[in-house]
């Protein structure tokens, strides 16, 4: 279910904990976290760059964040490794369109929640948290 402007962080992290919570199993979980990746908008071309690379990452991710509306965060991301690029669809998906403040303060606890901390190899959860960590450094440039 896509995120709609109005929906909070916590909301939106709240409809991911009960997507993820439909798969018994962490082959389906896997399989979901791929498809999210599949369904977000390409980051253009032109920002494939050093200035949107993601530092800490073993995949090749990158993220935009720029201003847009009413002063809300916009976020657009990309990986060259799928299940990455999954990682960066759920953060787009909880973050975008947010205000800076908020994504600068937030708790990203959801992580945990659906397992990401728990079933991810050592170098995905270091990558996870490099996003995390980055995006938020974005935000409070914005903010």
């Amino acid at each position: 279910m896509p995120a709609t402007a109005e929906s909070t962080i916590d909301a939106r992290a709240d409809d991911l904990i009960a997507e993820f919570s439909l798969f018994d199993g962490w082959m389906g979980r896997y399989e979901h976290l791929i498809d999210l990746g599949r369904e977000i908008p390409e980051i253009a071309e032109a920002y494939k760059n050093d200035a949107h690379r993601i530092e800490g990452c073993q995949s090749k991710v990158w993220v935009r964040a720029e201003p847009g509306e009413n002063g809300r965060l916009r976020l657009t991301g990309d990986s060259n490794a799928a299940i990455t690029r999954g990682l960066v669809a759920l953060l787009i998906r909880v973050l975008d369109d947010q205000p800076p403040e908020a994504v600068v303060t937030v708790e990203l606890g959801f992580l945990g929640e659906i397992g990401m901390d728990e079933h991810l190899s050592p170098t995905r959860k270091n990558g996870l948290h490099a996003m995390v960590r980055q995006i938020k450094e974005r935000a409070a440039a914005l903010a």
